[in-house]
């Protein structure tokens, strides 16, 4: 029961502190909300304000007009900064596009303008290829198959092979003059050949002459090209010094070379040997072709 005199004092004391602790915090609440709501605004102002910027009807104009916007006195126009910093993004964007354009053209220019001088454009690639052999004809026959070095030289250009898909002879693309493969394109090209040297041993020769060939100082193959200089350039040569014995019956010699060679356009290349009383153009055994690599 409460006393007849009303409230103490201590219970009037904490009535009011908890009315007080009320109060402040229905306040600190009423507060949060006010400065939220106003944050919100503050933000969605900003960025209606930014997106403005960026979708106003003069922002191409503003781009294009960059550098007249940096003289410009910036704080005149509050979007300034938004259109200034979209413009840098943009011509560096482009710039680095263009760039990467021009280096892919000039690649593409590159790959496909001549490698070299005097090269003639070429559209799709041409297969350009020659395997030349030697013919099965009778061995008293080969003098008119070989002719003397033209110009100057050495050794003897062997003049005649067989070109006419017989065998395993073809040309493509490359044609064939007296002996020499004429090359149709500037480019870099395989170059190979084999010569067969065979001795046999004629009972109804002169025994002089016999001892002449069993023993012959060399063995020797050239690969000549021609060109406008006057004199035919060397390209490769291979050599074998052999002596055959005079008992033996046969004699028997091969020698093959290639290598890659930079060739132009009308450029001939031909084969010469030493000692032509001696090949055998067995058509398996003596041959002489190119091909463009």
């Amino acid at each position: 029961m409460l006393p007849a005199g009303g409230p103490s004092p201590a219970q009037t004391c904490g009535a009011v502190l908890v009315a007080a602790v009320l109060l402040q915090s229905v306040c600190v609440a009423v507060t949060f909300l006010y400065f939220t709501s106003e944050l919100r605004q503050l933000q969605d102002s900003y960025s209606k304000s930014g997106i403005a910027c960026l979708t106003g009807e003069e922002i191409g104009n503003s781009i294009q007009n960059l550098e007249l916007i940096e003289s410009q006195d910036r704080e005149a126009d509050p979007c300034w900064q938004v259109k200034w910093h979209l413009g840098k993004l943009i011509k560096k964007m482009m710039s680095r596009s263009y760039e990467e354009n021009i280096s892919a053209i000039n690649v593409e220019r590159t790959l496909t303008l001549p490698h070299t001088e005097g090269q003639q454009p070429r559209g799709p690639t041409r297969r350009i290829a020659a395997h030349l052999t030697g013919s099965s004809g009778r061995r008293s026959s080969l003098a008119s198959r070989i002719n003397p070095l033209p110009r100057r030289g050495i050794g003897h250009k062997i003049n005649n092979w067989e070109s006419s898909r017989k065998g395993h002879s073809f040309l493509y693309n490359v044609e064939l003059r007296n002996g020499e493969l004429v090359i149709p394109q500037t480019g870099f090209y395989y170059i190979y050949s084999q010569i067969y040297f065979r001795f046999r041993e004629n009972e109804n020769e002169d025994s002089d002459l016999l001892g002449q060939i069993r023993n012959p100082k060399q063995l020797v193959q050239y690969v000549y090209k021609l060109t406008t200089y006057p004199e035919p350039i060397l390209l490769m040569k291979s050599a074998r010094t052999s002596c055959w014995s005079k008992k033996a019956e046969y004699g028997l010699y091969s020698i093959y070379q290639g290598g890659v060679f930079q060739l132009k356009r009308e450029d001939r290349i031909f084969v010469s040997v030493s000692n032509s009383d001696i090949v055998d153009m067995d058509k398996e055994a003596s041959f002489f072709g190119a091909f463009m690599i």
